[in-house]
């Protein structure tokens, strides 16, 4: 297994520990709800031959994969990175978890949970996107609603066949069933809040 940019030679034995524990859960899920390989696969929109390395813990899978196959398998991005749950309703600025993989290469994006755990009714998440960042290779498309706030620099996001600029205060608010991506094209880093029902972070 090669190292994934960004990440050290020390880190690496933690990313194979972590590769083979998604793919351990991705392979659960898909039995539990009743789906071949071939369906996942269709499903994420994704090679069965990728599927199928994932599951046997393999390779260096892009975080955008993550969220297709967890879109494929109707769950949270956050179930195939063993999120748990916790007691607390409140989440600490320090204490934020990420759902971007900690270092699997994640499209030039961090994101990090708002909220305490994946069962309520809604979920946000913290998005901080690099210059640079372009999810237009993997549009996402996944049940319920999503509403998001640019919190400084300049995003693109694009839904349907319209693109929509929105700047430090903009917000937008769209149906998650219309396939949709995000660009950061410009020179400054983006933070931003979205926030979906039901979860699918």
């Amino acid at each position: 297994m090669t190292t994934a940019p960004g990440v050290t030679d020390q880190e690496a034995p933690n990313l194979t520990v972590m590769v083979a524990a998604i793919g351990a859960t991705v392979r659960q899920l898909r039995k539990e709800a009743g789906l071949t390989l071939e369906q996942l696969a269709d499903r994420g929109q994704l090679s069965v031959g990728l599927v199928s390395q994932l599951e046997r813990g393999k390779g260096n899978p892009s975080f955008a994969t993550l969220v297709q196959i967890a879109h494929g398998l109707n769950v949270p991005v956050g179930r195939l990175m063993l999120i748990e749950n916790t007691p607390s309703p409140v989440v600490r600025a320090s204490q934020r978890r990420r759902v971007d993989s900690h270092g699997i290469p994640g499209d030039l994006c961090v994101y990090e949970m708002l909220t305490p755990d994946l069962n309520g009714a809604l979920e946000a998440t913290w998005v901080r996107a690099l210059p640079g960042h372009d999810t237009s290779a993997t549009p996402f498309v996944h049940h319920g609603e999503e509403i998001g706030i640019v919190l400084s620099g300049s995003l693109d996001v694009h839904v349907g066949d319209t693109s929509y600029r929105l700047d430090a205060g903009d917000s937008i608010r769209f149906s998650s069933t219309v396939p949709h991506w995000f660009a950061n094209r410009g020179t400054e880093t983006v933070d931003a809040v979205w926030v979906s029902t039901p979860p699918s972070w």
